[in-house]
Parts: C-alpha cells; structure tokens; sequence
C-alpha cells in the first residue's frame, strides 16, 4: 500500500469574499462570488474572460427555476478558477468548472484569461466553498420550504462579503 504525505501549508490565511450584483445568463440568474488575497478584487479582463465561459458550463432548463451561483477565484499564483454550481432537479447542484492560467490542470499558458474546462470532478478548493452552505440553505428558505416559491428573494440573499472563513 502506497502512502501518501501530507503537507499542510505554511501560513494559511483566508481571503477577501465580494459580492457583484447577479447577472442574468442563458437565460439562467446566476449570483457571484469573487475571492481573491488581492483586497483590489479580480481584474476586470480576468472576470471578463471568466464570463465569457460561463454559458458552456451552464445546463439545459430542466423545469427548476433557472438559477445558479458562481465562484470566481483569482489565485496567488496565475491560475484563475471559475466554479458554476446550477441548481437542476429541483433540488441538486449540477457543478461545473473553468480554469485558467494553471497548466497543471491541463491550461495551455499561464494565461488567467486563457479559460479552459478541465474536466477535472473537483468542486471546489477551501477558499471556493463558504458559498455553498449559504446557498444550499437559502435555496430551501426560499423555494423548497414557502407554500410560493420566491425566486426574486433567493436571487437578493446572498452570503454577506468580508472573508471566506472566520465567520462564526
């Protein structure tokens, strides 16, 4: 049996979480999330390029509110990351995912606007994921548990901005 070593890494630190306004994409409301160590946030070509792949990771409407969530992650080395989770099924999340400027998952350059879809069945690094709790419960205060669902009040809760972790 082969073992495998573990490295925590030295100096762990949380990074700065924003917020932009929901955009409206394929027809699908897609609410975002940034993170990035840059307190300045995520350059404006790397978000452009970001969104200009989101269409091709987005699913078929399927009956379940067109909505979805993204998390736009600007790394501290090159790589820029974009996780779109879709809500399908009425209750699942359907992941998908983008990268760029990181050659180890499969990126031609170092490019953070080069995006590529990877292919890789990760859904997310530790900075990426605080969003997802949020969003889960959410999705069931305002459209699984009410007698009426209320898309326009999932769309306006979001996960307030500050850092992606220390928040208890």
């Amino acid at each position: 049996m082969a073992s495998t070593t573990f490295s925590a890494s030295p100096g762990f630190r949380e990074k700065f979480l924003t917020v932009p306004p929901p955009i409206e994409v394929a027809g699908r409301h897609i609410k975002r999330y940034h993170v990035t160590e840059d307190p300045a946030g995520i350059a404006p070509e790397v978000e452009r390029a970001a969104y200009a792949i989101l269409p091709r990771l987005l699913p078929e409407p399927d009956g379940t509110p067109p909505a979805s969530f993204v998390v736009l992650h600007r790394g501290g080395d090159d790589g820029a990351y974009l996780n779109v989770y879709s809500w399908v099924w009425d209750n699942v999340l359907q992941f998908g995912g983008a990268a760029a400027g990181q050659p180890v998952l499969g990126c031609p350059d170092r490019d953070p606007t080069h995006f590529v879809v990877p292919g890789r069945p990760w859904i997310g690094c530790v900075w990426e994921l605080p969003p997802i709790l949020h969003e889960r419960d959410a999705w069931v205060r305002h459209l699984l548990a009410p007698d009426t669902p209320d898309l326009e009040a999932y769309l306006a809760d979001s996960l307030p901005e500050g850092t992606t972790g220390d928040r208890s």
